[in-house]
């Protein structure tokens, strides 16, 4: 069964990525200014090699490549997966989600 919180629960959003440079960089500073653009501001968004994933976190973004090895560091957390590290939708509907106060849910297993 998916994990899931409300996000008005989650404080911290991990951005996992496999090394931590180029592409997944793009994308979390893309997701810090979609989150400043919608005014939700009590989120901090952090950049973390997968390997590094702590095992209470709440909310991890990873490319689906990598979501076995978020899965297997945070088993707890709502671990979220996406395809395309620039303009996926997946990051709209994050930042749509917050904006709403609604469930997010893993799309992973």
């Amino acid at each position: 069964m998916a994990n899931t919180l409300n996000t008005s629960d989650i404080k911290t959003v991990i951005f996992a990525c496999e090394a931590g440079m180029g592409s997944s960089l793009m994308s979390v500073n893309s997701l810090k200014k979609k989150f400043k653009k919608a005014n939700v501001e009590d989120i901090k968004v952090v950049h973390k090699p997968a390997r590094e994933i702590p095992a209470n976190a709440q909310l991890v973004v990873v490319h689906e490549g990598l979501s076995k090895v978020a899965l297997s560091k945070a088993p707890d957390a709502v671990v979220v997966a996406f395809k395309h590290f620039l303009n996926d939708p997946l990051f709209d509907k994050l930042v749509s989600a917050f904006v709403n106060a609604e469930d997010i849910s893993s799309n992973v297993e």
